[in-house]
């Protein structure tokens, strides 16, 4: 069963990599599959968030990924222990300094789904 269960968690073949890196207070994230496709993702301070938008979720630089395929999602940490979330797609991975970790999820749908650091 353990077999099993490793297999079904491998993608041989995303349509789409990202690696995400957890830094203290942001994420940055790299389009692995596009040369020099990188950028830092910072929260948005509370006093600018506009009206309408959720506190503590909004980011300057949002993730743009495609629907309905298989993503997958490298995630490390360059500092402390951080844990990558997308609570809306069922996705949570821990970011730890020094390890590789890899999760994929497919996008069913369009939207805006925030991410957490849990």
């Amino acid at each position: 069963s353990l077999q099993l269960l490793y297999l079904m968690d491998e993608v041989n073949d995303p349509f789409l990599t990202i690696k995400a890196i957890g830094h203290q207070w942001y994420w940055s994230y790299e389009y692995t599959d596009y040369n020099d496709l990188e950028f830092d993702s910072y929260m948005v301070p509370t006093s600018d968030v506009s009206f309408g938008n959720p506190r503590l979720l909004e980011v300057d630089n949002r993730l743009i990924l495609p629907m309905q395929n298989p993503i997958r999602v490298l995630v490390s940490s360059a500092d402390v222990l951080h844990s990558w979330a997308v609570p809306s797609l069922g996705v949570k991975m821990d970011a730890v300094p020094g390890r590789l970790n890899q999760t994929t999820f497919f996008a069913a749908r369009t939207g805006l789904f925030y991410g957490q650091c849990s």
